[in-house]
């Protein structure tokens, strides 16, 4: 469950890289390049991870597949292993109607996990009401890492009133903002920030459009009580599951930027850019991010963090062009990958 001190962590904003899953070329469990992958996000500072979230493939709940527990069990033992000096959060993904969404929240207690990521994917025709009495359900599980996940990928447009709901239940310490839409963005804000519970709750950029500007961002939200002051403080982002270390490094510079409110360096803006160019390449949003998944899967093969780009969809991989996209975005922004982080964390381990 969440600690005092991890609670702290997660109100300061830390950088959560969202797992993937490491597979074999019949696609079968890669244990040991799934281990691998965790071990590497440790190692790069991360102040967390998210397991069995859409970067994990929501099918590994299928029955055929039956990865569900055993992805969230490997991750937990090598968080265990690493024997930390510092808190480091374990969050899992949640899903499914609320029998199932409870059910998987207990399993991620007994695992010892920290808060659960509740997503609506597949629930599309559910009422906002019923969403909400679903997150309570949960809530009574687990501490709750709210999810506004994008149409494109399985989410759904929520109102501001639910978020206001959403942000009342006491269970709620945190928020993952991933609409890709400005607008929905500020709902979720500014329904926060009315809220009395809104100095508990922790806002994550999920927007992967937009990470930089999102997290140097201080949000003046006119409410009941006075104006209040809100920044997205970190991000659960599957764009974080790689160049990972380069991204801990990222979100640093930008805390330590924004103690002076008076100035922001025009640079901030071109660094923005670049690295929504990037998530472009590795998301594949010249296909409505069809191959969002096999895109970061190809930068990890390509530093020796994972052995293919296998999905446990045979039908999902790389888009037409979307390796030259990479291929593209490497040369471009040497600055943001960790080829030789990663290289350096390898040769330790041999």
């Amino acid at each position: 469950m969440l600690t005092v001190e991890k609670q702290q962590l997660l109100l300061a904003g830390t950088v959560i890289p969202a797992h993937p899953l490491a597979l074999q070329e019949d696609r079968t469990l890669d244990e040991s390049h799934q281990r691998l992958l965790t071990q590497y996000y440790i190692a790069a500072g991360a102040g967390g991870i998210a397991v069995g979230v859409h970067t994990t493939q929501f099918a590994i709940r299928d029955p055929a597949v039956d990865l569900f527990e055993r992805v969230l069990t490997i991750a937990a033992e090598e968080v265990t292993r690493a024997q930390l000096k510092r808190p480091f959060l374990k969050i899992a993904g949640v899903t499914g109607p609320t029998a199932q969404a409870c059910q998987e929240a207990e399993l991620a207690k007994q695992l010892g996990y920290d808060l659960v990521l509740l997503s609506t994917n597949g629930l599309g025709d559910w009422s906002e009401s019923a969403l909400l009495d679903r997150a309570r359900a949960v809530g009574e599980v687990m501490p709750l890492f709210g999810f506004y996940l994008q149409p494109a990928v399985g989410g759904r447009v929520l109102s501001r009133d639910f978020w206001e709901q959403f942000a009342n239940i006491e269970a709620v310490a945190a928020i993952k903002i991933a609409p890709f839409n400005r607008y929905q963005t500020l709902d979720v804000v500014q329904a926060v920030c009315a809220s009395p519970r809104q100095a508990d709750i922790a806002l994550y950029t999920g927007n992967d459009d937009n990470i930089v500007l999102d997290l140097l961002s201080t949000f003046e939200v006119e409410t009941a009580q006075g104006v209040i002051e809100k920044d997205i403080v970190g991000g659960l982002l599957g764009h974080w599951a790689v160049w990972t270390y380069q991204a801990v490094q990222l979100l640093n510079r930008i805390h330590e930027s924004k103690k002076d409110k008076a100035t922001l360096a025009p640079q901030w803006l071109t660094e923005a850019l670049q690295v929504t160019d990037s998530n472009a390449a590795f998301f594949d949003a010249a296909h409505q991010f069809k191959g969002c998944i096999a895109g970061l899967h190809e930068v990890l093969v390509r530093q020796g963090l994972m052995k293919g780009t296998w999905c446990l969809d045979p039908a999902e991989g790389l888009s037409l062009g979307q390796k030259e996209e990479i291929d593209r975005v490497y040369k471009a922004y040497p600055g943001l990958h960790d080829d030789a982080f990663v290289q350096e964390f390898l040769q330790k381990l041999a």
